[in-house]
């Protein structure tokens, strides 16, 4: 047995210890993973793959993943919570991913639990404990348990493990909630985010799967890979159109390339250290 069937091997003897399950499922890799080898383990009656609506995610993405948990012979829910609704998330902190995640959380395990599903699993992995991830602490509270960080898993061992399992999103680009496209302190609204997301779906259609529209103001920042820096250069012309149609005065290319998490690199360690 290889190191990569025996962390498998352990995430299918811990799902069997729980027997029942319902997991916060986002659509991605990771947690689809985790939904599918439930469902393949426990069987479809004792999953439950809860998916939430939020305003800071695309209702594309939302109902892709109520699909995509159903194709794989599982049984979902939608759910929905309202974020911009909670100041202390709309306010846009470092704190505000803890309390997003706290709101998710509660979201999941009261609509679980009135379906008889004690017990959460998410999708964290092993990458997760190398960057800034307040969330965790809130998962710690509420007694979320991350199945996959248990196994070992890191995000190329479970692109793999998918892989071998027939999943379709084995290589899905991973998303992220639109709050990380604003600074800190910049306070979200319904018209921000939808701006954002307006960005990145042209950009997207233009050719750009792997993209950030990122918001300074009236200033937008455009991330790409570096390897798509000359693709997107012929399109400036059309993309400064339609940036500029939605109300920013600037459109600039980030010569750093795409990087997930960049807003995050404003924080000092000192400060990380006190929400993680």
């Amino acid at each position: 047995m290889t190191n990569l069937e025996a962390k498998e091997n352990n995430l299918i003897k811990d799902l069997a210890s729980k027997q029942r399950v319902a997991i916060a499922y986002s659509g991605g890799i990771d947690s689809t993973y985790l939904l599918k080898v439930a469902v393949d383990e426990l069987g479809k009656d004792n999953v439950l793959a809860m998916v939430v609506n939020s305003e800071l995610f695309l209702d594309d993405e939302y109902n892709k993943a109520l699909e995509l948990a159903k194709d794989l012979g599982a049984n979902a829910m939608g759910v929905s919570m309202s974020e911009l609704a909670d100041e202390r998330i709309a306010a846009n902190t470092p704190e505000s991913w803890y309390y997003s995640k706290q709101l998710l959380y509660r979201t999941i395990k009261k609509a679980a639990a009135e379906k008889g599903f004690d017990i959460v699993l998410d999708g964290m992995i092993m990458d997760d404990n190398a960057d800034f991830r307040p969330g965790m602490k809130a998962r710690t509270e509420e007694g979320i348990v991350s199945s996959l960080q248990d196994a070992d898993l890191y995000k190329s061992e479970i692109r793999e493990l998918a892989k071998d399992r027939g999943i379709s999103n084995w290589n899905k680009v991973a998303s992220c909630s639109v709050a990380s496209r604003f600074p800190y302190g910049t306070k979200l609204t319904a018209e921000a985010v939808n701006n954002v997301f307006a960005g990145e779906k042209w950009l997207r259609n233009a050719g750009f799967p792997v993209v950030r529209v990122r918001v300074h103001s009236d200033l937008v920042r455009v991330e790409v890979p570096e390897v798509e820096f000359a693709k997107l250069l012929a399109k400036k012309a059309e993309m400064s159109e339609f940036m500029k149609g939605l109300g920013f005065n600037y459109v600039t290319l980030d010569v750093d390339g795409f990087k997930s998490g960049r807003m995050n690199d404003v924080l000092k360690e000192e400060k990380k250290a006190t929400l993680i």
